[in-house]
């Protein structure tokens, strides 16, 4: 950094005592989980909280004037829930050999496994204060006793730039829809195989036949209502998957109040009433599914709901990509291939640190390897095919 420039970083506790608009000014427009309101939504619905085990430690870089150059989403952690990148089996090792590795500092959006910047800069700012903010994050966690520090879902750039930097690099994979310049889904289903493309077909056309009614809605169309029986389905679909509730209602309520205008839910509708539902945020090229519930069992309706419409949508709107979240490799058949994504992680103990690198080391190999296996199972058309 500039060695005039008088930059200091300090660590803030609420996201709501911090200037949406300095804020958003860093973590600028294309991210819709990155931006202000949808944090704030987290941490003012206690969905993000102490007591849920989420205490906020963000930091905040401003120069000599006040005006913030930067800010870091940060949390220290008395657990490794509401992360999808796993490190309990590190936690339990380390604990068994006498460590602890509780609290950790995480840097990351909440219960949100979508890739994004992590360190965030005005487009103003040195160049060199993304490096400065990364060595603060690990000060502020000797300070507070934790074991070490995970930046999940970072960008590439970021990944390979603090990699270059010592940092442990983790990969992992999702998988994702891109639109190749698709006019209608129609073009989109030119693009498969024949077989591919008559599978899909037909669960379409079941599902238009069901008589259940699905359609997208944003912004004010989206009524207090619906999110109210969408909670109630995404709390039903947790408890199937035997998994943690980690958003409560007053978060969906929040999110309507103050984001909607970023949100897209997909309902699905049967006798005028609301029996499933997909939630949906809007970025500026990406449409990121998030949670999906219903009332019942319906065939081929989560697939429709989570991934045509999604489709329908991209295409509608020219967007480059669908990222349709975490697991499922029933998605590559429906044309949302596997793609890499990344996390970080920086151990102090070494003890604990050179097993985790290596480990690493050969789960990155493995996780390349898994990429290229599972592209060869594309539904899209190969060169002379029908």
């Amino acid at each position: 950094m500039d060695g005039d420039a008088q930059i200091s970083v300090r660590v803030v506790e609420r996201i709501g005592a911090i200037d949406a608009a300095a804020w958003n000014a860093c973590a600028g427009d294309d991210n819709p989980f990155l931006q202000h309101a949808f944090l704030a939504a987290l941490e003012e619905s206690g969905s993000v909280a102490p007591d849920t085990g989420w205490l906020p430690q963000h930091l905040l870089a401003e120069d000599e004037k006040g005006r913030v150059l930067g800010v870091v989403p940060a949390y220290l952690k008395s657990h490794s829930q509401g992360e999808y990148v796993f490190d309990h089996g590190w936690a339990d090792a380390y604990m068994k050999a006498g460590g602890r590795y509780y609290p950790k500092l995480q840097i990351a959006v909440p219960f949100t496994p979508a890739t994004g910047r992590r360190i965030l800069l005005r487009p103003d700012a040195d160049p060199d204060l993304f490096e400065h903010l990364a060595d603060a994050s690990l000060v502020l966690a000797q300070k507070r006793r934790a074991s070490s520090v995970h930046i999940t879902f970072p960008t590439e750039a970021e990944w390979n730039r603090l990699g270059e930097a010592g940092w442990v690099r983790r990969m992992g994979q999702q998988y994702h829809w891109i639109n190749e310049g698709y006019r209608t889904f129609d073009d989109f289903l030119g693009a498969l195989s024949s077989r591919k493309r008559k599978t899909l077909r037909k669960e379409r056309r079941e599902v238009a036949e069901s008589g259940i009614v699905v359609r997208a809605i944003s912004g004010s169309e989206i009524k207090e209502e619906h999110w109210r029986t969408f909670h109630r389905y995404y709390l039903d679909t947790v408890d199937r998957k035997w998994a943690h509730a980690y958003l409560n209602e007053a978060f969906f309520l929040r999110l309507g109040e103050t984001f909607a205008h970023r949100v897209v839910m997909v309902i699905g509708e049967a006798g005028g009433r609301m029996i499933a539902g997909a939630l949906n945020l809007l970025g500026s090229d990406t449409l990121y599914g998030r949670n999906w519930g219903a009332d019942g069992a319906y065939k081929f309706l989560h697939f429709e709901a989570c991934y045509y419409r999604a489709i329908d949508f991209a295409i509608e709107r020219g967007l480059k990509r669908v990222e349709a979240g975490a697991q499922g490799p029933h998605k590559i058949q429906r044309g949302y291939l596997p793609t890499p994504t990344y996390s970080l992680h920086h151990i102090f103990d070494r003890r604990l640190a050179e097993p985790v690198a290596e480990a690493l080391k050969r789960e990155r190999a493995h996780v390349a390897r898994e990429i290229r296996r599972l592209m060869e199972l594309s539904p899209f058309r190969k060169e002379n095919e029908e």
